[in-house]
């Protein structure tokens, strides 16, 4: 194989593959990158975990001789990252090395086969149906904080999509606060299976979104595998293994008879938690909440700091009363809303809270009170 690339091009192909390659693997092949040479001009590189898969196409400003290898994925970025901008770099096999040359620097480095790398084996993908970069990036945005990391909580480590009458929704959850995200079904999505997207995919994706936000993705699916194909047939293929489990029925959780409504400006809300929280220790996360007629008091009480509390204007006109809530979590969700305005819907100090924007915001979120 010899192929000769800009190395802008080489180091913006590699960073979007070798964030998939673990950093520690039993496998000595799977940290690798495999590097193919076509006749046609261009060079594909791809990674995977064996979980997750990311292939990419990128244009070659030469492929002297065709051929394929595989490569120590962040040995190559870190050389690529360093060489100097404009240059451009040749790649060559060569005795079971890659020789990398750019200017006057060089470099041999150990290869693998390409007949060892593994592939993930796609299968039959019956639904597909397209979305445009910039509603799945706000998908993404809007539920993936709340994502569990809990490993024995498997079918909580990811964003769980399915299509219900018109809509196409994704929510995530981590059993003290729940984010739903809801578009409209897009064409070719109907007897869409039910389907949980790992995190780390998820976080991959989002990586590649802004780079593709004038365009749409391409989705197959099938009950085990998700393909995301993003620019086209020169693009990014990502493919994953879907979380094989049952989310539960979140549905049961989102309130619907909260009649107390707060609204209040979000970012005056954001701010004056993030200042009285400055005090809060991990045992005392909870932020107090003193609702009364047109303002909320915000207040924390640290045994080791002291005491914090802040008082905001807020449109609220029901019975007064006290509710906690995790500091973190609630900046987490009000640092999604856009615009001037949030609403929470309220019963008691023991009940879920729901938070949105308006009723016609496609984010709805909701969350577990602490006791205080």
């Amino acid at each position: 194989m010899k192929a000769t690339i800009e190395r802008a091009t080489l180091l913006r192909c590699l960073s979007h593959v070798q964030s998939v390659v673990e950093r520690r693997n039993t496998i000595p092949i799977l940290s690798n990158v495999l590097i193919e040479a076509g006749g046609t001009g261009s060079v594909r590189l791809m990674a995977t975990d064996l979980d997750l898969q990311v292939v990419e196409h990128l244009p070659a400003v030469s492929v002297e001789a065709p051929g394929a290898i595989t490569v120590s994925a962040h040995l190559l970025f870190d050389i690529a990252r360093k060489l100097p901008d404009g240059a451009q770099v040749s790649l060559q096999t060569a005795e079971n090395r890659l020789v990398i040359k750019a200017g006057r620097s060089r470099f041999q480095l150990p290869t693998l086969p390409r007949d060892d790398f593994p592939v993930i084996i796609e299968g039959d993908l019956p639904t597909s149906f397209e979305v445009p970069a910039a509603t799945l990036a706000q998908l993404i945005d809007r539920t993936r904080f709340a994502i569990s990391t809990e490993e024995t909580r498997y079918y909580l480590n990811g964003i769980f999509l399915h299509v219900s009458d018109e809509e196409l929704k994704a929510a995530a959850t981590d059993g003290h606060r729940l984010a739903r995200f809801t578009l409209a079904k897009p064409e070719g999505a109907d007897g869409m299976p039910d389907v949980i997207v790992p995190r780390k995919c998820v976080g991959e994706l989002r990586k590649l979104l802004d780079e593709h936000a004038d365009s749409n993705v391409a989705i197959d699916l099938s009950a085990s595998k998700i393909r995301f194909s993003l620019g086209g047939e020169e693009g990014v293929v990502l493919t994953s293994k879907l979380i094989d489990g049952t989310f539960p029925d979140y549905n049961r959780v989102i309130p619907t008879g909260n009649d107390k409504l707060l609204r209040l400006d979000p970012k005056s809300f954001y701010e004056a938690v993030d200042r009285v929280a400055t005090i809060a220790t991990e045992k005392t996360r909870a932020v107090k909440m003193a609702l009364e007629t047109d303002r909320v008091t915000l207040s924390v009480t640290s045994p080791d700091n002291g005491t914090a509390a802040e008082e905001l204007p807020a449109d609220y006109g029901s019975t007064g009363f006290e509710i906690g809530f995790n500091a973190t979590y609630l900046k987490d969700i009000l640092n999604q809303i856009d615009g001037d305005n949030v609403e929470l819907h309220l019963a008691d100090a023991g009940a879920p809270t729901l938070i949105r924007q308006s009723d016609k915001s496609p984010a709805l979120y909701v969350l577990m009170p602490m006791r205080v």
